[in-house]
Order: structure tokens, then sequence, then C-alpha cells
């Protein structure tokens, strides 16, 4: 009974996602990938059956990527998606742990977390956006700014990010 909805929900979908993302040729453009290390730790009245524990966060280090270049200093890559990564920060001692534990609390084992955020800046005319990407428009860009390729660039929904990039033939 309800999977002949199915097929309406899915053209009303289908010309939602069509309407909502836009597009633009870009000839000027960076796109730059900020790679991080964070040491964090879980503290909860019972870490194993608690669902939500608090996190509290340590040192982190980080480092930008610009166009898939080597960033100055850096000595760590690239790794197998092409990026730079920072030195580790120093892991927290067991002092510094506890001094975050609150009452009842009993703290997990420091994690180090690696994460990467991307964005691309890009002009139209006398106008410059950065938005947020994802790793598929940052090797488009990596491969297409050596030679200055002018990209299309295919916005989000809101155009609040660049969903993909694809070089224009000239």
């Amino acid at each position: 009974m309800q999977m002949r909805f199915l097929p309406s929900i899915i053209t009303a979908l289908t010309a939602l996602t069509l309407t909502s993302c836009s597009t633009t040729t870009a000839e000027q453009y960076e796109a730059t990938a900020l790679t991080s290390y964070t040491w964090q730790v879980k503290y909860a009245n019972d870490l194993t059956s608690q669902p939500q524990p608090r996190i509290e966060t340590f040192a982190n280090t980080s480092m930008l990527n610009r166009n898939g270049l080597k960033p100055p200093g850096a000595v760590v890559g690239p790794d197998d998606r092409g990026l730079w990564w920072p030195t580790l920060p120093p892991r927290p001692s067991v002092d510094e742990v506890e001094q975050r534990k609150r009452l009842q609390e009993e703290a997990g084992k420091p994690e180090l977390v690696k994460d990467v955020k991307y964005k691309l800046t890009y002009g139209v005319g006398n106008t410059q956006n950065t938005l947020p990407t994802n790793y598929e428009v940052y090797r488009q860009v990596v491969k297409a700014y050596p030679q200055r390729t002018p990209l299309e660039l295919t916005f989000g929904v809101n155009d609040n990010s660049v969903e993909k990039a694809e070089p224009v033939s000239k």
C-alpha cells in the first residue's frame, strides 16, 4: 500500500535536488585542506554504559595544505591522499587527564583524533567566496591548478558548499 507513494517521493526529491544546486565557472581558485591532530579523553560515570560521555580536548596541531603543494615546514607526508600532516601534539599526561576528572567520573584513555577540513576559495568577477568542500573537489583543484584550467563548480543545497568541480575544456 505504501509502495505506490514511493515513485512520487523519488520524483519530488529528484526535482528538489536538481533545483537546489547551481553551477558557476571559476578561473581563479584555491583549495585548502586543514589537517589536524587532537588528543581527546572521554569522561563519564560509567564509560561502558553511558551513551553520551563528556569529551575533553587537549593539545592539537594543524597544518594548512594549499592546492596539493608541500606546506612550509611539513615533515609528515604526503599520505595516500596527497595530504601533509603536522607533527603530533604532546600526549596528555596522567596528571592532566586526572585534573579534568569530575567527582564520580572515570576517565578513558587519551585518543588521537585525525581530522581534515576542506575549503575552496574561488573568484567570479570581483567577488571572492570561500565554501566548505570535500576531498574529491580538493583533488580536482590539485590536478587543475598547475595549468590554471577553468573549473565548473557545482554547489550544494542553498549554495552553502562546493560539491563537485570539473575541468572546463577551453
